[in-house]
């Protein structure tokens, strides 16, 4: 995962990935099949971190808005520094790939509606608690919450400060809840 997300997919040649594995090309063929399948499944292991750090952010026994605020947290720390610089491995390859490769493009897809349905889900049990602005709808706001993070993600490359960054987030949340 490391060499794709450094690298990028077209950028990664097969010795790059025998070092960083430590595998001869043969066990590499007989353990992932192929350069692409060994992507994917580097690619899903992200997605599955991802995601579990979400249901994390969004316990539904923690507090709707609190969860919210971690999230953007979360990813204000993700895109700063280096990290930021570095960018998202899946941001990158949805740039690179989506467009030309049907798996990459499902499972784009697929996370981020997976990430909306979580900021859905934590935007509709703020509403239930009162938490939630007037006339905010959660799932329309969760699109928009989506596009932003995600925005923030590619806006990191270009090295904001992580002040700067979390009082952009802070002042879109507050525009959806009290």
């Amino acid at each position: 995962m490391q060499v794709f997300w450094s690298r990028g997919y077209h950028a990664t040649a097969l010795p790059d990935l025998l070092r960083a594995t430590k595998l001869s090309r043969g066990s590499l063929y007989a353990a992932f099949g192929d350069k692409h399948s060994l992507f994917l499944c580097a690619l899903d292991r992200y997605i599955a971190d991802a995601l579990a750090r979400m249901d994390i952010e969004f316990d539904p026994r923690r507090d709707p808005v609190d969860g919210l605020r971690s999230y953007f947290a979360g990813y204000v720390d993700r895109t700063s520094g280096a990290k930021g610089r570095r960018g998202c491995l899946l941001v990158a390859t949805t740039m690179e790939l989506a467009g030309q490769d049907a798996d990459v493009n499902r499972r784009a897809a697929g996370f981020f509606k997976a990430m909306e349905t979580r900021v859905a889900a934590a935007l509709s049990r703020a509403k239930a608690a009162g938490k939630l602005a007037d006339g905010v709808e959660p799932s329309s706001a969760a699109r928009i919450l989506v596009c932003f993070v995600e925005g923030l993600r590619v806006i990191a490359k270009t090295g904001p400060t992580p002040i700067t960054s979390q009082a952009t987030a802070d002042a879109l949340l507050d525009r959806f809840v009290r």
